[in-house]
C-alpha cells in the first residue's frame, strides 16, 4: 500500500463528490464507477475506426439502442482500460447475435444474465484469467469486460432493479460474468476454434444464462461415472423451465484430461451426456412437470388446463423424457486450475443446438 502514498496528490474530496454524483444519477451497479471526461473518452475511442454514433446493439421492445460512444462511456465508467475496448465492442457483437436480450429475457423473472468467454492471444496480452478462480474475484480485465456490459444494460436500456429488471432473485452474474478458456491445459480444440475460427484469432462468445451450479467430483477415474455426474446436474428437474434445457459444461483442467485419456473428445462427451440426461415421467408427474403449457411451452402439470403433451409422449418411450433437445444443446469449454476435481454446469437460456454467438477482436488501436 505505500505505493499509494508516493502516488501523485489529487484531490480526493472533489474525486468522491463526483463518485456520488454517478450514483446520485443512477449510473452505477451499486458499486463506485470510474469518472468520464471526454478526452478520456477519446482513448477508447481511438481503438476503432468505427463511427462512434454507429448503433450496435437494439431493443426494439424499449425503442432504445446502444452506440459505439455509448459503450465505450460504460466500459471507461467500469474500469476497463482503453485497449479494453476493442473486445468489449466484439461482446457486444457477440451479445447482439443472440436473439434473446432483444426480447426482453434480461429484464425477466428467471434472472438471466449475460456471460461472455474469451479465447486466443487476447487472453494473455491483456490478462484475462482463465485459471484459478475463473469465475471470482482478483482479474481486471474479467471483471470489467463483464461490468461494462451491465452497466450499458442500466444506463442505455433502463434495465434498473425494481423497475425494467423484474428479476425474482437473480444471480451474482448481473454485476458481471466473464471468463477465458484455459486453452492451455485443454486436451482438445478450443472453443472459438471449434467453430471456425483461427487459434490465433481472439474472440469473445455470447450466451445468456441462469445460474452456475458447482460439480465436484475427485472420487473417480471413471469417465462414465463422471459423465453421470454431469448428465445428472443438467437433467435436474428444478432446471427445466421449457420442454427442454440447454447447458455450457465448464470442465476443470483436471476433469478435461480424465474424459481424453480415456479417448473421449468433446463430441464424445456431448453425446454420453445427452443420451442420460433423461428423466422418468413418474418424476416429472412428482413435481408437477409432466406436460408442457401450450402458449409457452414451459413445464407444467397435465392436468393445468393450458397442459398439452410433450413430445416424449408421442415416441416408443413415453416414460422416459430427454431433459436435451439434441447433443449439440451441450458446450462445452475448459477452464479453471488444474489442482482438483472441479468443473461447472452453466445453465443457458434459449439455445436449442444452436451455434454459439462468437465474435472476433478487431483492434485498430
Amino acid at each position: 500500500m505505500s505505493t499509494l502514498i508516493e502516488a501523485p496528490l489529487a484531490d480526493a474530496a472533489e474525486i468522491r463528490s463526483t463518485i456520488e454524483y454517478y450514483n446520485s444519477q443512477k449510473w452505477t451497479d451499486g458499486l463506485p464507477v470510474v469518472p468520464v471526461t471526454e478526452s478520456y473518452l477519446s482513448e477508447f475511442l481511438a481503438r476503432t475506426s468505427r463511427d462512434p454514433d454507429e448503433i450496435l446493439f437494439t431493443m426494439p421492445h424499449l425503442n432504445r439502442s446502444l452506440t459505439i460512444r455509448l459503450a465505450a462511456i460504460n466500459a471507461a465508467m467500469a474500469g476497463c482500460l482503453p485497449e479494453y475496448f476493442p473486445v468489449v465492442l466484439a461482446a457486444w457483437e457477440a451479445t447482439a447475435a443472440e436473439p434473446y436480450p432483444k426480447r426482453g429475457i434480461w429484464q425477466s423473472t428467471t434472472g438471466t444474465a449475460p456471460l461472455l468467454i474469451v479465447n486466443g492471444p487476447v487472453r494473455e496480452r491483456l490478462g484475462f484469467n482463465s485459471k484459478g478462480n475463473v469465475f471470482g474475484s482478483g482479474f481486471r480485465a474479467n471483471a470489467t469486460l463483464g461490468r461494462a456490459i451491465r452497466l450499458a444494460a442500466i444506463n442505455v436500456f433502463g434495465l434498473h432493479p425494481h423497475q425494467l429488471d423484474q428479476a425474482t432473485q437473480a444471480t451474482l452474474g448481473k454485476y458481471s460474468a466473464c471468463i477465458a478458456e484455459n486453452e492451455e491445459e485443454s486436451p482438445w480444440e478450443p472453443l472459438h476454434v471449434e467453430h471456425g475460427f483461427d487459434p490465433a484469432d481472439s474472440t469473445v462468445t455470447a450466451m445468456v444464462f441462469r445460474s452456475n451450479l458447482h460439480i465436484e467430483a475427485r472420487h473417480t477415474g471413471s469417465p462414465e461415472q463422471l459423465g453421470l455426474d454431469l448428465a445428472n446436474s443438467i437433467r435436474r428437474t428444478g432446471a427445466l423451465l421449457h420442454e427442454t434445457s440447454s447447458a455450457l459444461v465448464v470442465l476443470g483442467p483436471e476433469h478435461a484430461q480424465l474424459f481424453a485419456r480415456a479417448g473421449w473428445g468433446k463430441d464424445d462427451l456431448r453425446q454420453f451426456i445427452f443420451d442420460n440426461s433423461v428423466n422418468s415421467r413418474e418424476d416429472l408427474v412428482a413435481v408437477g412437470k409432466d406436460a408442457l403449457s401450450q402458449h409457452t411451452r414451459w413445464r407444467l402439470p397435465s392436468g393445468h388446463p393450458d397442459a398439452i403433451p410433450d413430445e416424449a409422449s408421442a415416441t416408443d418411450t413415453p416414460d422416459l423424457v430427454p431433459a436435451l433437445k439434441v447433443p449439440s444443446s451441450v458446450v462445452i469449454m475448459v477452464a479453471g486450475a488444474n489442482n482438483a476435481g472441479v468443473s461447472a454446469i452453466i445453465e443457458t437460456f434459449g439455445r436449442r443446438g444452436d451455434t454459439p454467438s462468437t465474435v472476433k477482436v478487431q483492434d485498430h488501436g
